[in-house]
């Protein structure tokens, strides 16, 4: 028996939908491997697919092709080490999440996913059937068992592998970031690895899928919970690790350890990544927004800049007679420093058109919110047009401050294809401005240094919608209102909760009353980066019309 194994693991980024692509991406893989000399090469879960596909992975024509390249992928891959990819099986009626080993030209084992993730993000209970509890899979004369992502944070899968003969685990995921959600992973698999006495190798593919990012940072465990080696997170790589066999069994070859980054720049990453793939996915390869000389505008075109190039990246200045002269010139020299496109186009003459049109209708009444909106609609229907005219995908910048209370309208400045704020609260986006001012990495593609004017994040924050106007007027101070939706929303806590950190009742209940009258608005707004796991889209699914209000 060889005492060596030699398994050549893939951090990739798939597409969702695109299954010649993803094969061809596996085959590379598998390529790399033979040359490495690799007994196995892993891909990660649905990796033929993409993940997550929600329900695309139900539709029969795809399912069947699906597994057709499954089948076409075994044959290329047939001289050679074995092949693991993920993708969907169908067994009669039901369909699973199924872990393939491709060896001698053929699928020659399947795993069936067992436990169906079935909250925040994920509806696998929805989507799959749960297969049976099954044993280890034999590549030459090592039996290897591999709990499928879920699968691996519950004991009956891997401790069943475990009793049935398997010498190490190895587990292929689609794991999507939320802040903190490393230290989750690693606890649950050293608790896999103390239960089990087994090696175990986390497999995690990267890259951007709608509102989510998978954010790699593959890893690997000796018995005891001994780390051995640390893949980057975020970061597409391949490598291939070896195992030995001693008189105690396997154990993991130690290898290199990459480090983490702080939160800030892990939340940073995910926003670039995020908006990067969804552009790249969807087809588009320049962006426009509107630039207001706000904080939020700033740190999205410094995203934008970051993730596709600031030559990609259109910044318009939509002034009104309320636009301060600081917001002109901060709006200017944030597109300055940054390197992109630079565009100033007035609303003043739409609106008294607006205004003369709605003359009669309005006669008698004061003006009051409506005016307002009618602002920032016209900014909207501008940059929209500019959007068709250039083929530019307009990105909004709501923070989720605004988003959850409702502080933004509709059909205006919420207009827009995608937000690459819409997770990080108004209190964080002044950090990250100073974060990225302060730090620059290889993967941004904008200028490093100072490209956010310290006045951009110093000055109180105003949507500059009537004259001397600021949010404190209709908020709480940022501080106050963030700490008070920690509670309600990424903690789903109650009034009482609010009140017991400190704060006033009566605050809490208008923030409460805000963040439900708002749903209609976030039920329309467009998709962003998941930074929590509070995020407002697939992790917190509220109804529309709702007059239940916490009576505490």
């Amino acid at each position: 028996m060889s005492d060596r194994f030699r398994i050549t693991l893939a951090q990739l980024n798939p597409t969702v939908g695109d299954l010649a692509g993803n094969a061809a991406m596996a085959r590379d893989a598998w390529e790399k491997g033979r040359e490495a000399g690799a007994d196995l090469v892993a891909m990660t879960e649905m990796f033929i697919t993409g993940y997550n596909a929600q329900d695309l992975v139900r539709k029969p024509a795809f399912y069947t092709a699906a597994i057709e390249e499954v089948r076409k992928l075994a044959v290329d891959c047939a001289e050679g080490p074995a092949l693991a990819v993920g993708g969907p099986w169908v067994e009669g009626t039901e369909l699973y999440n199924a872990y393939f080993i491709l060896k001698g030209g053929k699928i020659a084992s399947t795993v069936l996913k067992h436990h169906l993730p079935n909250e925040t993000v994920f509806d696998e209970v929805r989507i799959f059937d749960s297969g049976p509890l099954g044993g280890p899979y034999s590549v030459g004369n090592t039996r290897i068992g591999s709990p499928i992502c879920e699968d691996a944070w519950h004991e009956d899968v891997a401790e069943t592998l475990a009793e049935t003969g398997a010498e190490f685990l190895l587990v292929p995921n689609g794991s999507p970031y939320y802040r903190g959600k490393f230290e989750t992973r690693l606890n649950k698999m050293v608790a896999r690895v103390i239960e089990t006495g087994l090696p175990l190798i986390y497999l995690n593919m990267v890259g951007g899928q709608d509102d989510q990012v998978f954010d790699g940072g593959t890893f690997g465990l000796n018995p005891g919970g001994r780390l051995a080696f640390q893949m980057p997170l975020f970061d597409e790589e391949i490598t291939h690790v070896d195992l030995e066999r001693g008189s105690e069994g396997w154990r993991i070859v130690e290898g290199k350890e990459h480090p983490h980054p702080d939160d800030y720049e892990q939340d940073y990453r995910v926003m670039v990544q995020a908006l990067r793939d969804y552009m790249g996915k969807t087809g588009f390869k320049k962006v426009l927004l509107g630039l207001s000389g706000g904080v939020d505008s700033a740190i999205v075109a410094a995203i934008a800049s970051d993730a596709l190039g600031p030559e990609n990246v259109r910044c318009v200045m939509l002034p009104s007679e309320y636009t301060s002269p600081e917001s002109l010139e901060d709006a200017e020299a944030v597109a300055k420093a940054l390197g992109c496109h630079y565009d100033y186009v007035p609303i003043s003459k739409g609106r008294a058109a607006i205004t003369e049109t709605l003359a009669p209708m309005f006669e008698g009444r004061e003006p009051d919110l409506t005016e307002e909106n009618i602002q920032s609609r016209l900014r909207g229907l501008l940059l929209m047009a500019m959007s068709n005219k250039f083929g530019e995908m307009l990105l909004t910048t709501g923070n989720k401050s605004e988003v959850a209370v409702g502080y933004a309208t509709i059909y205006g400045d919420m207009a827009g294809g995608y937000n690459p704020i819409k997770d990080l609260y108004k209190t964080r986006v002044f950090e990250t401005c100073r974060w990225r001012n302060a730090n620059h990495r290889d993967w941004m593609m904008g200028p490093e240094g100072e490209v956010i004017p310290v006045r951009v994040i110093e000055k109180p924050p105003s949507a500059e919608l009537r004259a001397d106007q600021k949010d404190s007027d209709s908020l709480p101070d940022y501080p106050e209102l963030d700490a008070i939706l920690e509670i309600l929303v990424d903690q789903n806590g109650s009034i009482a909760d609010v009140v017991a950190a400190g704060f006033e009742r009566e605050v809490a209940r208008k923030v409460e009353k805000l963040i439900y009258i708002s749903e209609y608005k976030r039920f329309q707004s467009a998709p962003g980066a998941r930074l929590t796991k509070g995020a407002f889209w697939l992790d917190r699914r509220y109804p529309i019309a709702n007059q239940w209000r916490d009576p505490s």
